[in-house]
């Protein structure tokens, strides 16, 4: 997975390749940064110290020593070059898909040994819910801990054979299946270059609000599983959710659950635990409201939480994504709620009777059956509605809202030192 360089230099092409997608003021802001952070290094030359490295960007233990390792291209020095730091920025922000994801899929080798294991990931994995979850050592170790841990690391597929290595691997082409299964994950592990105090794109978890007389042990929505289904929304949308209906204290009534869920008229969270243990849902993009047929929007997408984590958008192939029959008689419009597929043959669907339902493989989000088996048997039902939040100082205030835009070479001076609002 790479060979080790030389120090770099002026001459090396990479360099000069590099250079050339920033701008003068651009590799001005990155002169900056890198003389700034030598200065702190204390080093005899102008080299930036892997600690100081470490520290500025917030990435520490082996995640923080892998990406060292890979931004001073494999030379072992101990020492991070400007040319250096231009070489990675220039390959891992402003690159081609395939060369930043070429980048991430080496950084996951955290153990150097030329293949990416479970225990890689998994070592990634611990690194990165430390970082936005704020992990103390007392919860590292715990059945919990091990949980969350596995519900990702089972969404990915370790099949590749090398001779050399006893451990099965995560090939290429499998990594870039788990990416798309986890954007959360995809979208941090390619932000990694931007300090996190300075609101690092995959970082932001909603926060989750429910009534005070409801016993947090009920809630199936964790901030954990807020995180990953947010991963494919944009910034406004993860701002704040709000519990709307639960089955276990609004009761089994349909008609209970589309007037609570009515109500604020914006996209809504739906969560089932099963009898089965698995825990599964649907982002509605629009509000719940009687139709006859299919109705929706591409923004609409099912997931998975538990025992794995994946989510499914939506693939193009039909327009079939959400559905909503009250108080119809025909065996051809199923009374319910439900995403994707066909009718009675549904991606997700839950009866209006809210004790059954069925999940189907579906070609609308290219979903697989979602739990042990096609018939379910809610346990619990939540529903939670995305508090969407367009502040008035952009529709008011130019300054605020649009400065940004307007000035798109500031915009990516900023996001060269993480001053950026990542908010698109």
């Amino acid at each position: 997975m790479g060979n080790s360089q030389s120090p770099s230099s002026h001459k090396d092409p990479r360099f000069a390749s590099s250079s050339r997608a920033f701008s003068h003021t651009e590799l001005e802001v990155l002169k900056s940064l890198h003389a700034s952070l030598a200065a702190q290094s204390q080093s005899n030359g102008p080299h930036v110290s892997p600690s100081v490295f470490k520290n500025y960007f917030g990435l520490h233990g082996p995640l923080g020593d892998r990406m060292f390792d890979l931004v001073t291209q494999q030379r072992k020095d101990q020492k991070l070059t400007f040319e250096d730091l231009v070489i990675a920025k220039g390959i891992y922000e402003k690159g081609t898909k395939d060369e930043i994801e070429e980048f991430i899929y080496q950084l996951l080798d955290v153990s150097g040994n030329g293949i990416v294991g479970r225990s890689d990931l998994e070592c990634v994995l611990v690194a990165m819910f430390d970082n936005i979850f704020n992990m103390d050592n007392s919860e590292h170790g715990s059945s919990a801990h091990h949980d969350t841990l596995n519900i990702f690391l089972n969404a990915a597929k370790f099949a590749k054979h090398d001779e050399r290595h006893a451990e099965e691997s995560l090939s290429y082409e499998d990594f870039r299946t788990w990416c798309t299964l986890l954007p959360s994950v995809r979208k941090f592990l390619g932000s990694l270059l931007i300090p996190p105090n300075q609101g690092r794109p995959g970082s932001q978890v909603p926060r989750l609000l429910h009534l005070e007389n409801i016993d947090p042990n009920m809630i199936l929505l964790k901030k954990m599983y807020a995180w990953h289904i947010g991963g494919i929304l944009p910034q406004h949308d993860l701002e704040e959710w709000k519990l709307l209906y639960h089955s276990s204290v609004n009761g089994l009534s349909f008609s209970t659950f589309l007037g609570n869920v009515s109500k604020d008229k914006g996209p809504t969270v739906l969560i089932i635990k099963d009898k089965e243990g698995y825990v599964y849902g649907g982002y509605a993009s629009l509000p719940w409201e009687r139709h006859g047929d299919f109705y929706g929007d591409l923004k609409s997408f099912l997931f998975q939480l538990y025992p794995t984590a994946s989510i499914f958008r939506p693939t193009g192939a039909n327009t079939n994504l959400q559905w909503c029959a009250v108080n119809f008689s025909s065996a051809s419009i199923p009374n319910g709620i439900g995403f994707g597929g066909k009718v009675n043959h549904f991606g997700l669907f839950l009866s209006a009777t809210l004790d059954q339902g069925h999940t189907f493989s579906c070609t609308t989000f290219g979903s697989p059956c979602l739990s042990k088996t096609n018939r379910i048997y809610p346990e619990v039902i939540e529903c939670w509605g995305v508090v969407t939040k367009v502040a008035d100082e952009e529709k008011h205030d130019g300054g605020k809202g649009t400065v940004l835009e307007r000035f798109k070479e500031d915009r990516h001076m900023l996001n060269m030192v993480g001053l950026a609002n990542a908010s698109e």
